[in-house]
């Protein structure tokens, strides 16, 4: 177990060493756009407007949270990765390192992890500025932790599997960022017509935002939905799993 760790602080070391040095402009380029989120629908389209019992802009924070982690994690995670092993060709002395493929999983997600958290931080915090919120459970961290972790792996399967920049591009375009406006994230799920809402489910940011809405605005947790995400989450990491092994590493160890 110790060694497993000390593996995955190896893989995930330059990149907190990056982090670390950048650590300013990271966050400052990270909040630009949810602030203007958050000023643009918060204050401008959702003022005096009320969603679920609540006001527009206490119910869109977690929403623009979930958002930011999602985006920050999967960019973090994925770019990163994709430039590395596509670019600067450095990925492969990862692959030469004695370390399992568990560990460089793990290790290539932790920072988009990091750096999720990080920025949802910091946004939570001028998020207060903004509007005091209702009420903050022992649920949020855990969901919040779980959505840096999933769409981590998210990009880490995807930058394994972009075999051209425009790969990468395309996916975001095709696929994140529909996401980012259709899974709940400015909008109630029960404003949409019904069968619209169960393709919607199909999203893992819906089930994000719904489980880090809940646990801010006091709502009914839903534990389904942290069930699905956290399969969601399985998933991306099998998915890590075997195009590690079939494309890259075909005779890596599995675990230490």
């Amino acid at each position: 177990m110790l060694e497993t760790l000390q593996d995955i602080y190896a893989v995930v070391w330059v990149d907190l060493r990056f982090l670390s040095r950048n650590l300013g402009k990271t966050l400052a380029l990270t909040l630009v756009a949810p602030i203007l989120y958050l000023l643009a629908f918060g204050y401008g389209l959702g003022k005096g407007a009320s969603i679920e019992g609540f006001s527009y802009l206490d119910f869109v924070i977690p929403g623009i949270l979930a958002l930011t982690a999602m985006t920050t994690s999967f960019n973090t995670s994925g770019l990163k990765l994709h430039v590395d092993r596509l670019f600067f060709k450095c990925f492969d002395e990862t692959l030469m390192a004695p370390v399992s493929a568990f560990s460089i999983i793990i290790g290539k997600a932790l920072i988009g992890v990091v750096r999720g958290l990080l920025s949802s931080a910091a946004l939570l915090l001028a998020c207060l500025v903004f509007s005091p919120l209702p009420s903050v459970s022992l649920l949020f961290p855990l969901s919040l932790v779980l959505t840096c972790f999933v769409f981590s792996f998210l990009g880490v399967v995807v930058a394994f599997l972009a075999k051209t920049h425009q790969d990468m591009t395309l996916f975001m375009s095709l696929v994140v960022l529909p996401m980012a406006f259709l899974s709940g994230t400015f909008f109630s799920l029960g404003q949409v017509p019904e069968t619209l809402s169960i393709i919607l489910l199909l999203s893992p940011l819906t089930h994000a935002c719904l489980c880090l809405r809940a646990s801010i605005l006091g709502q009914p947790f839903p534990w389904l939905s942290l069930f699905i995400f956290t399969v969601f989450g399985i998933v991306f990491f099998i998915f890590c799993f075997v195009a590690l092994k079939i494309f890259f590493y075909p005779f890596c160890i599995i675990f230490k």
